[in-house]
């Protein structure tokens, strides 16, 4: 009978969907939101168009929290921002340099350019928590 309800509940457990806690730290000030975007390859990354999951919050002095459900397990990077102006977009100058605040899972913007999908990766296979600072 154990053997019965073993593989009864199988897809249900090999399906169970997870909530990522993001806390961002750092917030310089309360204008704007901050943005949350998961995604899930290195195919996707940083592409607006691609983006897995996302969610904002209104942005407080100090730091927020996002929650983002129904993950599946798996690998995962954020790339956050401070959309100080509210416009719903990541400002850049004409080079393309980001005008407000980014930050990635686990990577600091580089000189040259964003971190790679690999460096912001981080696996998630139940309920997880991450701190990232602006």
């Amino acid at each position: 009978m154990k053997a019965f309800l073993f593989f009864l509940l199988l897809p249900v457990v090999g399906f169970a969907q997870n909530t990522l806690s993001v806390r961002v730290n750092n917030v310089a000030n309360p204008k704007g939101r901050i943005s949350v975007a998961v995604y899930n390859s290195d195919e996707t990354f940083l592409s607006f168009d691609r983006v897995l999951k996302s969610d904002s919050v209104a942005a407080n002095i100090g730091s927020v929290e996002l929650h983002i459900a129904d993950l599946p397990p798996g690998e995962y990077a954020l790339a956050v921002f401070h959309d100080e102006n509210n416009n719903g977009k990541l400002d850049t100058n004409w080079l393309g340099i980001p005008k407000e605040k980014v930050a990635f899972s686990n990577a600091k913007m580089k000189t040259f350019g964003p971190p790679k999908y690999h460096e912001c990766a981080f696996k998630m296979i139940s309920d997880h928590e991450i701190h990232i600072d602006l």
